[in-house]
């Protein structure tokens, strides 16, 4: 892409919203930039995805790296970096925005596509944060692997946990998955696999209160007994507890969001702020269903918008 000082669009996030969007954007040849880590994605974390059309089964970061390479071929800058600001400017009577990196570098965009995508959400209990790294995480593919012929708990009743506990069983000697209704909300070809699996054993109507260890992870306390006890002997805690959406950086901007938290778009992936527009996750487009079909659906649209939006300023 050609370097300058302004360009027409900046997309936030290199997931598949992003990644899709910048796909299109480079086929409108629009003059654009790409600021995120693909390893962000949640999608990149993925162990094994089987409903992405034409691959029967991939892995999240085989997906996304496809999802990179394709965009790359255009010729687009991605750059691995962090947003901390954003500011809007108005030069003339026509507005664009200045965009700070963790790295003190600054860019200038006439329109913004926010697609960061979501974060994990914290179960916010003792000891979650002082055994993170030491036994507690949130992402069982980055860390599955430590815990070969261990006993290990999941925690979440979604695809995410469900398959997560299935991948962990690979490792490790037993998997508790342990969600606080009944009964998991995952889809059935997954909660078939889980019961069918003998590794793992699912603890309903159950939260974990406190996580307990001297140096490292030993066990987790419950909020009701199993097996006549509340305290649970584990050696790993994987948090897949759902997510929220990495929204933060608009708040001063005023982007219009909904009760959750996350970005309210209109069909064409429009924010309330004229030249701010977002997709995947981090939206509430798609009639909530939030997969990567959708969210790479969102970027494909946004981008035209933007297309429009541009060729109208």
């Amino acid at each position: 892409m050609r370097k300058t000082n302004m360009y027409d669009l900046i997309i936030l996030g290199a997931g598949p919203a992003g990644l899709s969007a910048s796909i299109y954007a480079s086929r409108y040849k629009i003059n654009h930039i790409v600021i995120g880590n693909i390893f962000d994605s949640s999608t990149s974390k993925a162990h094994l995805l089987e409903n992405w059309p034409g691959e029967k089964s991939i892995k999240g970061l085989d997906l996304v790296n496809n999802f990179h390479d394709h965009a790359k071929s255009f010729g687009v800058d991605i750059l691995q970096e962090n947003v901390v600001e954003i500011i809007k400017e108005v030069n003339s009577g026509k507005k664009s925005y200045s965009i700070k990196t963790n790295l003190g570098k600054t860019y200038q965009s006439k329109s913004i596509l926010m697609a960061l995508g979501t974060k994990h959400r914290k179960l916010n209990i003792p000891g979650e944060e002082e055994f993170l790294g030491k036994g507690v995480s949130y992402c069982a593919v980055c860390d599955g692997a430590f815990f070969k012929g261990k006993t290990v708990a999941v925690v979440g009743g979604s695809n995410s946990a469900a398959m997560a506990a299935t991948m962990l069983s690979e490792h490790t000697a037993k998997v508790y998955l342990i969600y606080r209704k009944k009964p998991l909300r995952c889809e059935p070809i997954v909660l078939d696999r889980v019961e069918k699996n003998s590794k793992i054993e699912i603890i309903y109507n159950t939260n974990i209160v406190n996580v307990l260890g001297d140096k490292r992870v030993e066990s987790v306390e419950l909020d009701t007994e199993h097996n006549g006890k509340k305290e649970l002997k584990l050696d790993g805690l994987f948090i897949e507890a759902g997510s929220v959406p990495s929204a933060s950086l608009v708040r001063e901007l005023e982007v219009g969001v909904d009760e959750t938290g996350y970005i309210v778009i209109d069909q064409n992936g429009s924010t309330n702020i004229k030249g701010i527009y977002a997709a995947g996750d981090i939206t509430n487009g798609s009639n909530g269903l939030r997969q990567i079909v959708t969210a790479v659906s969102e970027g494909a649209i946004a981008a035209t918008s933007i297309y429009k939006y541009l060729k109208e300023e």
